[in-house]
């Protein structure tokens, strides 16, 4: 952890307001750090998978909190909260927002950094029913900015009525509690596999998402084994995005049901 902290000081220090400054973000779907239908636990392989990727800030979904019998049943099933056995050494700073409380223990979103997270909320878009959602809002301290980037973790429910819905709440979250001028990066699971997510994002909070920017389209991640559809997306506002790209099949589809995506942002 020093050696991380030690080395983003030394970026802060050579890096000007006029400068450009990017950072690597990924994001993905961890299911609980189950493989698919919940067969075994790789948590473990997991993590080293997502430290080769080297991002600086990694959104997370489907993060357990805690759960009381699962270190019961699982030998290498971890001490602490996952987010924070993920993050460990690579990722000083983290975040978590509860999303599903259950009688064994919660999951939510969780958000990684190698930058100061200065500020965070965790805002509760469940709609109705058993399903419970959130928007996980981080604020960055990057090297060499006199204005924070804004992290958004996103985790949409399965029924379109329930996405409209919670669109227009991260719409109004952006358009309310973010400055206009600041840099945003949206990440996450939208369960959007119609499509509708792009234009109301962009009309309503001129959030543009990188693979569209880059292939005129999103891009493909579930299932991880055979990508079909297009649910998770890289959203960003007062930034540009660069270089998206689907992480591999192997060792990914082994790893969640969903394949990662990772960009760099130009700020």
């Amino acid at each position: 952890m020093a050696a991380v902290e030690a080395d983003t000081q030394t970026a802060m220090a050579a890096a000007s307001p006029q400068s450009s400054f990017s950072f690597k973000v990924l994001t993905v779907n961890i299911h609980k750090g189950f493989t698919f239908f919940n067969r075994k636990f790789i948590l473990p392989e997991l993590r080293e998978a997502v430290r080769t990727v080297g991002a600086d800030v990694v959104f997370l979904q489907e993060v357990t909190g805690n759960h009381a019998k699962h270190g019961d049943k699982f030998d290498n099933y971890p001490d602490t909260p996952h987010y924070e056995f993920l993050a460990d050494t690579i990722w000083p700073q983290f975040a978590y927002g509860r999303n599903a409380v259950y009688t064994n223990g919660h999951h939510g979103n969780a958000v990684m950094s190698k930058f100061p997270i200065v500020k965070f909320e965790n805002r509760d878009v469940s709609i109705s029913g058993p399903e419970r959602r959130g928007l996980l809002h981080c604020e960055l301290q990057i090297p060499g900015r006199s204005v924070n980037v804004h992290a958004i973790c996103v985790h949409l429910g399965l029924m379109e009525s329930h996405r409209a819905q919670q669109i227009d709440m991260l719409c109004e979250l952006v358009h309310k509690d973010i400055p206009a001028h600041a840099p945003v990066v949206v990440a996450g699971d939208f369960n959007d596999w119609r499509h509708r997510a792009h234009d109301l994002l962009e009309h309503k909070a001129d959030l543009h998402e990188v693979f569209v920017q880059a292939h005129g389209k999103a891009a493909r991640t579930f299932p991880a084994r055979l990508p079909l559809l297009r649910l998770d997306r890289i959203y960003v506002r007062n930034a540009i995005g660069h270089a998206p790209v689907v992480l591999p099949s192997k060792p990914w589809s082994h790893l969640s049901d969903h394949a990662p995506l990772a960009a760099e942002i130009e700020l």
